[in-house]
């Protein structure tokens, strides 16, 4: 058996990457990718690779002769390489195909030692390495049958994103027989570019060849297990990093994206925090059947955002301010501010990133579980004086709880001592006490020194549309923060979700109470597990303490390089002599019990 790769191209979507090199020299994680498929192609004792150049071949050739291959290479030379697709260039390797078996792979995928082997060890002679389809792929996909025929192929012109859960996308990796590459492949190949010229790509010779005959060559489906990604442009690169990184090093590279996770396959993430349980697939319905008059109409600017707002919120306009997040609202509000700031840690530190570290005052609760209660907070304030308070209710990461009364307590205190109050209600909803928010209309206006901020995403399972609210009995404030963000701040998917979202309020209910059992159930399937001390919480997550020596960093890397979980280490927000602690997010029956399980086989 023999290896084609085809590595001609220019790469121009990486830019600045390629401007002097070929797009299979650059690094991943320090390692060419050549360097890295070669090596793998050296473990299965090919007859030989051949490469076919073009863009910088020179170089190319001059690098691959310095690498220490047992394999001998053979350097295909693709003069057109600026004039011509892949289909030319395999097409100067035809004669290669037609002496003995071939992996074919094109030189910007990167991929694990499984894939190769999984397609090499397979007994079935021709196979089109496939993976079901996912959000972030790109190119050619095609339809199999229950037996792995190829029933059709899918090019980007014919691709249907409603019948996309029936696609499989192509891996670009092959194996021809020699057999098939005499009687099928090059044959065609060599009529397809007669016909059509070769300004095309080789996967449309498979095109054809289903079309005719669907036994000549059927898909190896890789498991969601098997990891690989295709490169084209400099974000795939950033993925691809993090993705093939190191074990030690997988962790930090994740962790600096904050977000963005649907893009790698099969992980779960139980680090940031969203209900589950909502929107329902009904809302979601909706909006999908007004997505083309959201995407080309101006959303309307904070005028209406604000009446939507205070009308779901039960409160005036000019009492509520309309955010892209809660997070713009922090930044703008916290600009606002003068004076000593004062907060409780851990906390969520948007907060103190937007202010002065010089001028902040921490209070750090001494009691186990990082718990607190309003007494602590004005004992404390009291012989620490500040301007302004951050109370995070219920906060995070511990999930500590201040009720009503004892937070009406709080507000009258702080009134007293002329503080300005900023509670920050983004997981209010999950509490048990129905009576928990303080977003009243007449409780505001009674106490214009609190301003309430609540991130809607988190609550209603939305943070990709990014909405969140300030409210305040101050309409001065409102209105001058109002004029601090953008007219046009929110996007038309957020404003149609305020405009619908009471419709469907019976189903936010519901999603709560779903989410409250299962905390409940979560947080007893985690006390049977040995070494970790669970806290108790009244938001959408859980304060977990390791007790067995193990580091929260540790677990968190085992967690997301053994089994695509992650997790939050709060290190960084803990010391490490008070202990070592994570946050686990709530999702639904079947991921939390993904994860017990895993936290079963690390922990013994």
């Amino acid at each position: 058996m023999q290896a084609i790769i085809l590595a001609a191209g220019m790469g121009k979507r990486l830019k600045q990457l390629t401007q002097n090199n070929t797009k299979c020299m650059v690094k991943v994680n320090g390692i060419p990718l050549i360097n890295r498929t070669l090596n793998q192609l050296e473990q299965h004792s090919l007859s030989r690779v051949v490469i076919v150049t073009g863009y910088e071949g020179e170089k190319l050739k001059q690098h691959i002769n310095s690498l220490p291959l047992k394999t001998p290479i053979v350097f295909i030379d693709n003069p057109v390489f600026d004039k011509t697709n892949n289909i030319y260039s395999l097409a100067l390797a035809k004669e290669y195909l037609l002496k003995e078996d071939t992996l074919l792979l094109e030189s910007d995928i990167i991929f694990e030692d499984t894939v190769l082997s999984c397609l090499v060890e397979d007994p079935r002679d021709s196979l089109a390495l496939v993976a079901k389809y996912e959000s972030w792929m790109d190119g050619t996909c095609v339809r199999l049958s229950k037996e792995d025929y190829i029933e059709a192929v899918v090019p980007g012109n014919r691709f249907r994103f409603t019948e996309s859960a029936d696609y499989y996308k192509t891996v670009n990796i092959y194996k021809f027989s020699r057999n098939f590459s005499q009687t099928h492949y090059v044959p065609f190949l060599e009529a397809y570019t007669k016909a059509l010229g070769n300004n095309e790509y080789y996967e449309q010779v498979l095109k054809v060849l289903v079309a005719l005959d669907d036994s000549c060559i059927r898909a190896k489906r890789l498991d969601e297990t098997q990891r690989w990604y295709e490169i084209d442009d400099i974000q795939d690169l950033d993925i691809a990093e993090s993705m093939f990184a190191p074990d030690d090093q997988k962790t930090a590279l994740i962790q600096k994206r904050f977000g963005g996770y649907w893009r790698y396959p099969k992980m779960l993430d139980f680090c940031y925090l969203v209900n589950c349980y909502y929107p329902p697939e009904k809302m979601l319905e909706e909006m999908k059947a007004n997505f083309d008059s959201l995407v080309c109409q101006y959303p309307s600017g904070m005028y209406v955002n604000s009446l939507l707002a205070a009308r779901n919120f039960s409160l005036r306009s000019d009492q509520i301010v309309v955010g892209n997040g809660a997070a713009e609202l922090i930044k703008a509000l916290l600009e606002r501010l003068t004076g000593q700031l004062g907060i409780i840690r851990p906390t969520f530190e948007e907060y103190v990133h937007r202010y002065n570290a010089h001028k902040v005052t921490a209070f750090i609760p001494a009691q186990e579980g990082c718990s607190y209660t309003a007494s602590d907070i004005i004992r404390y304030f009291d012989s620490h004086k500040v301007n302004t308070l951050v109370i995070v209710n219920p906060d995070n990461p511990a999930g500590n709880y201040i009720n009503r009364q004892d937070m009406n307590t709080l507000i009258q205190w702080a009134a007293s001592n002329r503080i300005a109050l900023i509670v920050d209600e983004s997981f209010i909803d999950f509490c048990s006490d129905p009576d928990a928010t303080l977003l009243q209309e007449d409780f505001l206006d009674a106490n214009p020194h609190l301003m309430v901020i609540k991130s809607i995403s988190k609550s209603y399972g939305i943070p990709g549309l990014r909405l969140g609210i300030a409210a305040s009995g101050n309409p001065s404030l409102i209105d001058s923060l109002k004029k601090d963000v953008a007219i046009w701040n929110i996007n038309s998917f957020g404003e149609f979700f305020m405009q619908i979202e009471q419709k469907y309020h019976k189903n936010y209910m519901e999603s709560l109470d779903m989410v409250r059992k299962e905390r409940d159930r979560l947080t007893g399937v985690l006390k049977e597990i040995p070494h970790l001390r669970v806290f108790p919480s009244q938001a959408n997550f859980l304060m977990v303490q390791l007790t067995d020596g193990l580091t929260s960093s540790d677990l968190t890397a085992k967690l997301l390089n053994g089994y695509n979980l992650f997790i939050k280490d709060l290190s960084g927000k803990i010391p490490a002599e008070r202990g070592q602690f994570v946050r686990i997010a709530i999702r639904n029956e079947r991921d939390d019990d993904i994860l017990a399980c895993a936290l079963r086989e690390v922990l013994g």
